[in-house]
């Protein structure tokens, strides 16, 4: 028997949810949505679990994921209740669960928590910067490290721990059973949706909403080949010309796609950036902070004139620290990540053999 929380439209409501509780289920939301098929009846679905309070049903679906914001439902909704809106807020809800730390729940209740957050790294590399007694060539060579590390790091102890806790909610709770083909099988679902999240462009091709897709995508690409670049290649030491043009273009394509992101949002020219949670701006801006001091890092490297204005490279280095410790395992980062395995996990309950548990 499913458990009820009293409290949970209250708790939700700290995760950006608003005005859902006018919904009177006449099920538009559903009946418009491009998305919903007959294994996915969203976001009614989840708006009555919601205000039912089914934690644990809310806990251990997919829906949820397969909802891309196009809007529709909110745009539609004879209640003004924002369906939209509410799925957004159930996604940082799951992913408060995922993490074992608690630190993603904490900051996405918490605006001062992000503030915090920033300013103790701020307050860090000013610190190692005034009594660290490194050179400008040890800052760099230190830097690249910090990078390298950080990243191995959050993935090993925070994101990978977390995507267990995701199966485990969504697949073996429904499952009881760990199918190896199955998971192996299914792979090509995670790495199409992680790469190119060809399921947004499913929710209406005559829309504006493609090019958003198309911009999506060449940030994803642009954004890895940057990490690449910069952690594999250590792009701020080379001498190669052409992974220093790649360097140029990747940071480029970051900081242009998001400035456009940016002003998307200050607009409001669609639905899905009509409301903007304090995580969804940490993400644009602080990306788009790290493209183009990387950009100014290099350039004034290759000027020759970085010994004389070094605070670029510190400043960049504060973005970097906050990028890596704060948004991508505790912000806005982890949606790319939980919403890809969210497809792999859903593919994988969705093979012929994989039955659902017996419940007792």
């Amino acid at each position: 028997m499913a458990k009820v929380n009293p409290d949970f439209v209250k708790d939700i409501r700290k995760y950006g949810a608003d005005d859902f509780s006018a919904c009177f289920s006449c099920g538009t939301c559903t009946a418009i949505c491009s998305l919903t098929d007959k294994d996915n009846s969203f976001p009614r679905k989840m708006i009555r679990y919601t205000m039912l309070g089914l934690e644990s049903e809310i806990k251990t679906s997919v829906d949820p994921w397969m909802c891309y914001y196009c809007g529709d439902c909110s745009t539609n909704c004879p209640r003004q209740a924002d369906p939209g809106n509410l799925m957004m807020a159930v996604r940082r809800y799951l992913i408060s669960k995922y993490d074992w730390t608690g630190l993603s729940g904490l900051l996405y209740r918490n605006l001062a928590g992000y503030i915090i957050a920033f300013l103790i790294v701020i307050v860090g590399v000013i610190g190692v910067s005034v009594k660290g007694g490194f050179d400008h060539s040890e800052w760099l060579h230190y830097g690249h490290y910090f990078e390298m590390y950080s990243i191995a790091g959050i993935f090993a102890f925070i994101l990978f721990p977390n995507i267990i806790r995701m199966w485990y909610y969504i697949v073996w709770s429904k499952t009881k059973k760990f199918n190896i083909r199955n998971h192996f099988v299914a792979l090509g679902e995670l790495f199409v949706h992680m790469f190119t999240q060809k399921r947004s462009l499913e929710c209406d091709k005559t829309k504006n909403d493609t090019l958003w897709w198309f911009e999506h995508f060449i940030l994803v690409i642009g954004y890895l080949a940057l990490l690449f670049t910069t952690v594999f290649l250590d792009w701020f030491a080379t001498k190669s010309t052409v992974i220093n043009a790649m360097g140029y273009v990747f940071s480029a394509i970051i900081f242009v796609v998001t400035f456009d992101f940016v002003i998307r949002r200050l607009r409001k020219r669609s639905e899905k950036t009509s409301f903007s949670h304090p995580s969804d701006w940490f993400f644009v801006i602080w990306l788009f902070l790290m493209g183009i001091s990387a950009f100014a890092v290099r350039l004034l490297i290759d000027l020759g004139t970085l010994e004389n204005n070094f605070w670029v490279f510190l400043f960049h280095l504060v973005v970097l620290a906050q990028w890596a410790l704060i948004i991508v395992p505790f912000g806005k980062w982890t949606h790319f990540l939980y919403r890809s395995f969210a497809m792999y996990f859903a593919a994988i309950i969705n093979k012929p053999d994989a039955e659902p548990a017996v419940k007792k």
